[in-house]
């Protein structure tokens, strides 16, 4: 009997993990929704402000007066590097970490620096890269003007000349169940404005384009890093979600085996007590 003990013992444990896993399931889908929702709202503002920038910077003397459209060559990279500060989501923490090491052999001697936004990433790859600053406190209270002093710490490392290139590493969401690892240049920025994209229409600036455009490109690199951190938010309840609901499946697989075969061990035990039972009485009898 010490063995159905032993299984009865094991049931109890995988159902209440069993129900563990699945409220962290439905905890992450409630917080997917709202990120969903965050990025939604995002997004509309995101993408004029770019639209806005391109256009007025498709001027050639505007682009080049903005010190952050300068392209040297790389010897000094930067990749902030998003990933989450707890686990139980799956590859979400890992790719992006196997991600940074493919990208940082890519420029060979030229060892990038990090800035981590998060506590899994920076806790690994603080080991065999250098770590320049780390913000694990952004999800704590998640706002556009903590972002925006990260970005402008950025830039302004940026325009001093500390860094050549900055790169986005990132988890972007696509649906639940798929996060798309992705690899974005920060800064420069990248001036892909032809010959046709000048505004339309017969405006007047004031003061002028160079001034609108050192007032709007801060604010668009900041609310493309608030974007990103978004992305990774909603990527991260996503992998959790999906992890959690594959777990609390398995553990209920394991229940029913479990179950099974505690079935079949206390038949077992009755059919041998009935036996016994019989046997001795025949052997009364005789």
């Amino acid at each position: 009997m010490s063995g159905l003990k032993e299984i009865r013992n094991r049931i109890s444990s995988v159902s209440s993990t069993m129900q563990i896993t699945n409220a962290m399931k439905m905890v992450s889908a409630a917080k997917l929704k709202k990120a969903q929702d965050s990025i939604t709202a995002t997004l509309p503002y995101s993408n004029k402000l770019s639209e806005l920038i391109k256009s007025i910077s498709a001027s050639a003397d505007s682009s080049e007066s903005n010190p952050l459209f300068e392209k040297r060559e790389i010897k000094k990279p930067l990749i902030i590097v998003i990933t989450s500060n707890k686990g139980l989501c799956g590859g979400f923490n890992s790719n992006i970490i196997k991600e940074v090491y493919s990208l940082a052999s890519n420029y060979g001697t030229n060892t990038p620096d990090l800035l981590t936004i998060g506590k899994k990433g920076n806790d690994i790859l603080r080991k065999k890269l250098n770590v320049i600053s780390s913000y694990k406190e952004v999800y704590d209270n998640f706002s556009y003007s903590f972002v925006k002093e990260i970005a402008d710490d950025v830039m302004k490392r940026f325009e001093n000349q500390e860094y050549d290139e900055v790169v986005l590493v990132y988890n972007h969401f696509k649906n639940a169940a798929t996060q798309i690892i992705t690899n974005e240049q920060y800064l420069p920025i990248l001036d892909d404005t032809d010959t046709n994209a000048s505004v339309s229409g017969d405006y007047i600036f004031e003061p002028n384009r160079v001034k609108i455009l050192d007032e709007l490109i801060p604010k668009s690199l900041a609310i493309q890093l608030f974007k990103a951190i978004s992305d990774s938010i909603a990527g991260e309840h996503g992998a959790r979600m999906t992890a959690m609901h594959k777990a609390t499946d398995n553990a209920s697989e394991l229940r029913d085996d479990l179950k099974l075969t505690y079935n079949k061990a206390r038949q077992t035990a009755i059919t041998n007590e009935i036996l016994e039972i019989v046997g001795g009485a025949e052997a009364l009898n005789s």
